[in-house]
């Protein structure tokens, strides 16, 4: 229990059981007792942890990485920078750690992908895609098979295909990425895409996913923030005031 140190601190909810649970080694007999055993029997939504959070990211990064059936010391690497400048030097030290453990275990996907689903809220789902494509691509380059990957955890995180389109053309620009960022047509009025501007920040305001700590709040503004940079671009190629 202990390589999962400041992580079981900070409360593993929901994680601790499904296909998540099995992944991470967990056994309901050892780390949950009676009363708990109703939160995941029941259709009562428990409320997600940063513990939570976390580990579904790991579980699903890991998925990404052995996409291609091998997983490179660069791509650790570069994984590693990822979490040392996201979450810091000892959060980031223990997470690679787990990574490692959760790379042998074979992942079953879509189980996992439904398991969060159903127990995550949207905005923080979101997170997690936006997140899952910055590590994918700290190194500077994706392959199309972890491309691919990434397409089924959105799908199967019940992400709609607008939000996967705007949160990839965070990270893969084309011509027309701010556009596809606020999720709206080149041929969009000026009105169309204030308002468009306006539902992509309510949606994706760091606010929403506060509560699951500091860190990830911060990571959320970088989110934020591409959104803004593509409305200001967007507002200096129309002449917009």
């Amino acid at each position: 229990m202990s390589k999962f140190g400041k992580w079981i601190g900070a409360g593993l909810g929901w994680t601790i059981g499904g296909p998540i649970g099995a992944i991470l080694g967990f056994a309901f007999g050892s780390f949950v007792d009676a009363a708990d055993l109703g939160r995941f029997e029941n259709n009562r939504r428990p409320d997600t942890t940063t513990g939570d959070f976390v580990m579904s990211l790991l579980v699903l990064m890991a998925a990404v990485m052995k996409a291609d059936q091998r997983v490179m010391r660069s791509e650790l690497a570069f994984v590693k920078n990822y979490l040392l400048k996201a979450f810091g030097e000892e959060d980031a030290s223990e997470m690679l750690g787990m990574l490692r453990d959760i790379l042998r275990q074979n992942i079953p996907l879509e189980d996992v992908t439904r398991q969060i689903r159903s127990r995550m809220d949207y905005s923080s789902r979101l997170q997690l895609m936006h997140l899952i494509y910055g590590i994918a691509l700290s190194d500077g380059s994706v392959t199309q098979s972890e491309i691919d990957k990434i397409g089924q955890i959105g799908i199967g995180l019940g992400i709609s295909q607008a939000d996967c389109e705007s949160i990839r053309s965070m990270f893969i620009k084309s011509n027309d990425w701010a556009y596809t960022v606020l999720e709206v047509s080149k041929n969009a009025t000026n009105e169309e895409i204030k308002k468009a501007y306006r539902q992509m920040a309510l949606k994706n305001h760091p606010d929403k996913v506060a509560y699951l700590g500091e860190e990830i709040r911060k990571q959320a503004q970088e989110k934020f923030q591409k959104i803004n940079e593509a409305y200001e671009l967007i507002k200096k190629e129309r002449n917009m005031v």
